[in-house]
Parts: structure tokens; sequence; C-alpha cells
């Protein structure tokens, strides 16, 4: 292929990188409904050798925190753990926290940390937090997103699922599911709820933790954009769908972009998320995207792809957006551009 880039380093993104975050400081977006067992899965984590160097951002909302209390063991706004974590409470402004976390780091105020654990309220909507990482340059010039990891208990999921809103979206914008307290639950009711778990994101893998012991890898490594991650489709309640749309010609990245830009320009409050690989001409490795509603992050070519399979694939989570739409609307800017 010919090389239009002066450094073999360089693409039309800029440095190719190893993986999509690059020099960034990881994140791990720990969601789950009421009760669901996050703070235990958390302190667990924080305990490892794996959990060491950590923020904890405990995403509550209410005028009293109590998981943050639990997590850290102290009232403080700020407090230094064991195991060189650090852990603060966001009540309001997500951002004010990150931001103030990177400036206390800077100047001395902060011991030094090289990942940040997220864990929201049990009521938390995930989608405005990845947004979070759109909207502000300063932050995602900071900070990336590894995973969302949704924590589902065994015992009260399946019902939880059924009449809360709330829960069926934690699980659909997820990259892994953890169970919880299956030790605590039937074997027909765990196969009942990862039978419901499957229906709803079928690209997520599904993780066991009993009494909030998971392997630390399973939160730490970011979460996988290969083909196991491109599975099937799916149809839920509230009108949310998912899809994957895949493609074996190399696309023209002002074409693909083109095509997003008017889709979230008509439709942005309803694309709830979409993240993918792109086989670009003109780039050697893998592009990765990732779109949030209105806001799309900055493409990262990698320098190699994850496995054999060289197709372009996106996976789609969308409110009402059917997949004939989205691959109508492809179509459409790709004959205008050969036009």
């Amino acid at each position: 292929m010919l090389d239009l880039f002066p450094s073999r380093q360089a693409g039309p993104f800029g440095r190719r990188q190893k993986r999509e975050r690059g020099a960034k400081i990881p994140v791990t977006v720990v969601t789950g409904f009421l009760g669901a067992g996050k703070t235990t899965l958390v302190r667990r984590f924080l305990a490892s050798p794996q959990g060491a160097g950590t923020a904890v951002i405990v995403n509550e909302f209410g005028a009293v925190g109590i998981d943050d209390a639990l997590v850290r063991g102290s009232a403080d706004e700020t407090v230094l753990l064991g195991n060189g974590c650090l852990c603060c409470v966001a009540r309001s402004d997500l951002q004010l926290t990150l931001r103030r976390l990177v400036f206390d780091r800077e100047h001395g105020g902060a011991p030094p940390f090289a990942r940040v654990v997220i864990e929201t309220s049990g009521l938390a909507d995930p989608g405005p937090i990845l947004q979070t990482f759109s909207t502000d340059r300063a932050l995602g010039g900071e900070f990336h997103v590894d995973a969302v990891l949704a924590v589902v208990d065994a015992v009260g999921g399946e019902s939880n699922l059924t009449a809360a809103a709330e829960a069926r979206k934690q699980v659909i914008l997820a990259d892994r599911i953890v169970m919880s307290k299956t030790d605590l639950a039937d074997a027909a009711a765990v196969e009942r709820l990862q039978a419901r778990l499957r229906q709803l994101n079928p690209r997520a893998a599904i993780d066991m933790a009993i009494a909030g012991a998971l392997d630390p890898e399973r939160i730490v490594v970011p979460a996988s954009t290969g083909r196991s991650g491109f599975v099937a489709e799916a149809e839920h309640s509230d009108g949310i769908l998912s899809f994957v749309v895949e493609t074996a010609e190399p696309i023209a990245w002002p074409t693909f972009a083109r095509a997003m830009e008017t889709l979230t320009a008509l439709r942005g409050a309803d694309l709830l998320r979409a993240k993918g690989l792109l086989n670009l001409a003109g780039c050697r490795g893998p592009v990765v995207v990732q779109y949030v509603q209105h806001l799309a992050h900055p493409p990262v070519e990698l320098e190699a792809w994850p496995d054999e399979n060289r197709l372009s694939r996106i996976v789609f989570i969308t409110r009402t957006i059917p997949e004939r739409q989205v691959r109508d609307l492809f179509a459409a800017v790709q004959r205008l551009a050969k036009s």
C-alpha cells in the first residue's frame, strides 16, 4: 500500500497507537442498579495489586453519600486509601471532580494515580458520564474510557430489569457484565438471568463474582473491539435497538464522517452509543471510532488488527432508530460521493 505519510508511525489521524487510549489515563465506569454489589466489587479491586494507584470517584447525587463512605472509610471529601489509592465523591459535577483530580496531582495536592474507577449511583444513566469525556476537550486529552462494567445481582436482577428502565439501560450500554450474588440464588434463576442479559446485550461477556471476588484483569483490561464483541442483533423494551453494520470493502473516511455527521445532527439524542473498527482507505491499521449521542470521540488508528477479521464493523445502540435507516443513510451518502 502506498504510504502517504512521512513517518511509518504516523497516519491521517496522527501517531498509530497500540491501544485506543494511547498515553491517556484509563477509566473504568462501574454501573449497576441499587444493591447490585458495585461497592463490594470496587473495594475488592482496590485491595488487589492491580488496584494500586487508582483514583476512585463515587458518583453520588444525594445530599448524603453512603457508598463513598463505605469505600473510603472516611467522611472527608478526598482521602488516600491503602494500596496507594485515592478516593473522592462527586455529588454534582463529574467534570469539576476530574479537573480537580488532575490539578491536585500536578500541584502535589494528591498522589500520582494511573487509573480512574467511577462508581455510579444505582439509578444513574451511564450515557452522560460517557459524554463527559467527549464534551470537555481537556478531559478528553487526559482520560480514556476503557470499559463500562455493569453489575447485576442474581437475586433481584431479573425483577429489576423488568421493572426499571435504568437497570436495562445500564446493561445495554455495558461493555462487560458482572453477575453478583450467584451463590445466593438457585441455578434456575441464574440461568434465566443470564438469558435475559444476553438478550439485552449479546455483545458483552458475562462474568460471575461472589462477594465481589472478580479477576482484577476484568476491570483493568480494555474492553475488546474485536470480533468477539460483535455477535448479534437485539431489540429491547423502551424502543432501544442494537445492531451491527459490517462492510468488507475499505471505506473512505470523508464518506463515513459525513454520514455520521448527518445521523448525529438529525437523531443525535437517540444515538445512545456507537463504537467500532473501520478498515479505512489509506490506513494500515484499524481505526477506532466512538460516538455518544451528538458527540464524536477523535478517531484513533491502531498499529494492528486484533484478529484476522478485516471487516469494518460498528455496533449501534439507538433509541427508535432502526438498522435499515442507518444502512440507507450510509448507502445514500456513498452514492452522492461517487456521483
